[in-house]
């Protein structure tokens, strides 16, 4: 009897890794893609159970209970080594991955394999990336390989070629929906929750579990709302106070630009359901207001400013000239 790994979603996923298990087919790489929030470093915990659980209810299937498993989720193991960058956004760097090299070289110290599991790959710098490679031709026997990102044209074609690849996709909101209900949240919160994850289970659980979320995207939404009808001198001192934290800098982005798509969508009279449902009265009158050219531009403009802000550009020059830019509605 099997149950998905206790996963919600990527069935699919999940019986392919099985089956590698069962028939003895494991792969030394496997690259895990799909947005974040996805549920792609549980699927790959859940994997590196399944490989090394000492007391396995059956091939390919982890008790999730044992010393192994529960070190293994809590990322404490001894034979799995966790790379990544230091912070979402950040650099993973050549040293980690020479590092881990080392550890790969040495025979597992409990376990049938030494696991080593990169998440976010794509922040690896270009050094990083090579190192990598040369691990992937040299990797021994009892070492396997597990990559996140974000999607797999971000990384190096040859190291594509030496992974398994799994593409991972997001589920139907109905099925968020009702999973975030059968975790006791009420009705209006699970169908908004749902929706802003856009069907990624991961970040909707994070979501109903951290309620300072909702709180802090309720707050900078209705500052979008006000900034909109405010003067520039208002602008440019909300800017200043928003440059202060780039990390928090780049969620109220995220958030923005999630809001101005559903107003894209609105103003182009899409089918596609809204993220920001909670807010579709006001999305509806912001979408009237604006042709699909100019809903296009704001949505561009964010998507542009995110990308300088990873680069390290002015952050509050960056806030000042959106802001500048956006409509005075």
């Amino acid at each position: 009897m099997t149950d998905n790994w206790g996963l919600l979603g990527h069935d699919w996923a999940v019986d392919m890794l099985r089956q590698h298990i069962v028939h003895g087919a494991v792969r030394h790489a496997y690259l895990f893609t799909g947005p974040p929030g996805l549920g792609r470093r549980t699927l790959t915990l859940r994997f590196a159970q399944a490989l090394n659980c000492a007391q396995p209810s059956a091939p390919g299937e982890a008790c999730r209970a044992c010393r192994d498993c529960k070190h293994i989720a809590s990322m404490q193991h001894p034979d799995l080594a966790v790379i990544r960058a230091e912070q979402e956004g950040g650099t993973l760097k050549v040293d980690q991955v020479r590092a881990v090299q080392r550890m790969l070289a040495l025979k597992p110290y409990q376990s049938r394999y030494r696991v080593a599991l990169f998440l976010r790959f794509q922040e690896a710098n270009p050094s990083a990336a090579n190192a990598l490679l040369k691990t992937l031709e040299e990797a021994p026997d009892h070492a396997i390989l597990l990559l996140t990102a974000d999607n797999a044209e971000q990384l190096l074609p040859t190291i594509i070629s030496r992974c398994e690849v799994l593409r991972l996709r997001p589920m139907p909101i109905e099925s968020v929906e009702g999973y975030l209900r059968q975790r006791g949240a009420d009705e209006s919160t699970a169908r908004l929750v749902a929706h802003l994850s856009g069907g990624r289970p991961g970040y909707a659980l994070r979501m109903l579990e951290d309620p300072n979320t909702l709180d802090f995207r309720h707050q900078r939404l209705d500052d979008l709302r006000q900034l909109l009808s405010a003067s520039r001198v208002m602008k440019f001192e909300y800017a200043e106070k928003l440059a202060r934290d780039r990390d928090a800098m780049r969620q109220v982005l995220l958030l923005w630009l999630a809001y101005w798509r559903d107003v894209m969508l609105r103003a182009a009279q899409a089918d596609t359901p809204l993220a920001n449902v909670d807010r579709a009265d006001e999305i509806e009158t912001l979408a009237a207001g604006l042709s699909l050219i100019e809903a296009r531009r704001l949505v561009s403009d964010l998507e542009l400013a995110i990308e300088r802000l990873e680069r390290y550009i002015n952050a509050r020059l960056l806030a000042e000239v959106l802001l500048l830019d956006w409509p005075h509605m």
